[in-house]
């Protein structure tokens, strides 16, 4: 499942958010499977995965030798906060406050498409994060994606 659309929504003084329809429909094949929190590798945001999706990286993470420190150190750091969470019957999401204290979420939310997961991030912080000029973005597409040669269909 590939997630291709941001919206934006907010959190109640619990954490609640209230997930827009529109992406509630589109979780509806993994709902029932339930999801993993977690905060982002990179950014201050979070990190909702499918229970599906999450059970395949933790698949990865098993292959790591725990007898390698940096190995050790990284899946202690990756694992920290991790909170297995459901979205109700309301089509709301429960942020834990440790977790919302991590991203700087206050009330108003970004859910932001990251192939198949979705960030959670404050939306002034989501703003910010992707706040690049059209020169800039130019410069980082040809690097990230530059060397797939011509197997890449023209997306321009």
């Amino acid at each position: 499942m590939n997630f291709n659309e941001a919206y934006y929504c907010k959190a109640d003084a619990k954490g609640r958010v209230m997930l827009p329809s529109a992406l509630k429909n589109r979780l509806l094949p993994v709902l029932k499977d339930g999801f993993v929190l977690k905060r982002s590798v990179s950014g201050a945001c979070l990190e909702l995965w499918p229970m599906s999706r999450w059970n395949d990286m933790m698949l990865n993470i098993k292959k790591l030798n725990r007898f390698v420190k940096k190995n050790n150190d990284f899946i202690r750091i990756f694992m920290a906060g991790v909170k297995e969470v459901e979205i109700d019957n309301a089509g709301r999401l429960l942020i834990p406050k440790n977790l919302m204290g991590i991203a700087g979420i206050t009330k108003e939310i970004a859910l932001s498409p990251s192939i198949d997961i979705i960030e959670i991030w404050d939306q002034n912080n989501y703003e910010k994060a992707i706040k690049i000029s059209d020169k800039e973005f130019e410069v980082l597409a040809e690097e990230v994606m530059g060397d797939f040669g011509e197997n890449i269909p023209d997306v321009s």
